[in-house]
């Protein structure tokens, strides 16, 4: 059972329609002043109650177009996660790429099992959220599915800071839809420090011929390459590959943000303690010679 939450609260900046003017407009008043354009905003969130549970390691879709050679959970981590000691909750996952490639195709194949061959564009975001268990830890991916139209750049692009996963998407069937991945990429990496995973995420498999796909494929390879991404291609109509990406998205992220935490929980009570101790001592001597060369009164000589 999935349940969906208008997010009323969430405010975006955005170019208002009518004579060009900028707006502050909350998420029910532009679902109202864009129904008349055929639009579906869509700023909800979905929480699944299913459980998608991963215990063993999820290979990628090629192991010679990815950067990451992970293998493995790592005996440590899965140590920790059997003791319970990770806090960690949440991966940030923006999903990218230019208008009607299939962005919000693959979201909901993915979150609600379903295909919608009418096409609406998306305006503004499409935020989701999907619980994992891995290793018995719960750990949530938030989907952000952008607009990929122009004019609404300015009000994606606000969500794009703080991503753990990086996710381009073209359609296997658009030449120019790859050519302009890393672009996208450029541009949501100025709103990110890292560390970030990469996906470039080819859709619509299921409409080339194998000959076709493999051309597309080798051109795909050399730019996943050049943007250091993983390289996926999958079918929302289908759902071929669609749960395999995201599983392996999360565990991914999972691993990174678990070593991360493990690191800060080993060296940041010492430092910490330390540096506490030392700051306090110091304090504490200065307030002391301070108060001995207050003088008793307003009135006495200094």
């Amino acid at each position: 059972m999935k349940t969906r939450v208008l997010l009323s609260s969430i405010f975006f900046i955005a170019a208002s329609v009518v004579n060009g003017n900028f707006m502050m407009l909350n998420a029910s008043m532009l679902e109202r002043k864009f129904q008349e354009y055929n639009y579906t905003l869509v700023c909800k969130s979905t929480f699944a109650d299913s459980l998608r549970s991963v215990t063993d390691w999820p290979p990628p879709f090629s192991s010679e177009i990815t950067p990451y050679t992970e293998s493995d959970f790592g005996s440590l981590i899965r140590r920790t996660c059997d003791n319970k000691s990770l806090t960690l909750r949440i991966s940030k996952v923006i999903v990218i790429g230019d208008v009607a490639v299939g962005k919000t195709s693959l979201v909901n194949r993915f979150c609600h099992k379903r295909f919608d061959n009418n096409y609406k564009a998306t305006i503004g975001v499409d935020f989701e959220v999907e619980r994992f268990d891995i290793l018995g830890v719960p750990f949530h991916l938030q989907i952000w599915d952008t607009a990929g139209q122009e004019r609404f750049k300015c009000i994606a692009a606000s969500y794009y800071r703080g991503a753990n996963v990086i996710m381009v998407v073209f359609d296997l069937g658009n030449a120019m839809s790859l050519l302009h991945c890393q672009q996208w990429l450029n541009e949501a990496s100025r709103s990110n420090v890292g560390p970030y995973h990469i996906f470039l995420v080819g859709t619509k498999k299921d409409s080339l011929s194998h000959p076709v796909y493999d051309i597309i494929e080798e051109r795909a390879t050399e730019v996943a390459r050049r943007m250091r991404a993983e390289y996926w291609a999958v079918s929302s109509r289908t759902g071929n590959g669609v749960s395999e990406l995201f599983t392996r998205v999360a565990a991914l992220s999972f691993h990174a943000m678990a070593l991360r935490e493990m690191h800060s929980l080993k060296l940041e009570p010492i430092n910490i303690g330390s540096a506490m101790t030392i700051t306090l001592k110091r304090q504490s001597k200065e307030a002391e010679m301070k108060s001995r060369r207050m003088p008793k009164c307003l009135k006495c000589p200094t």
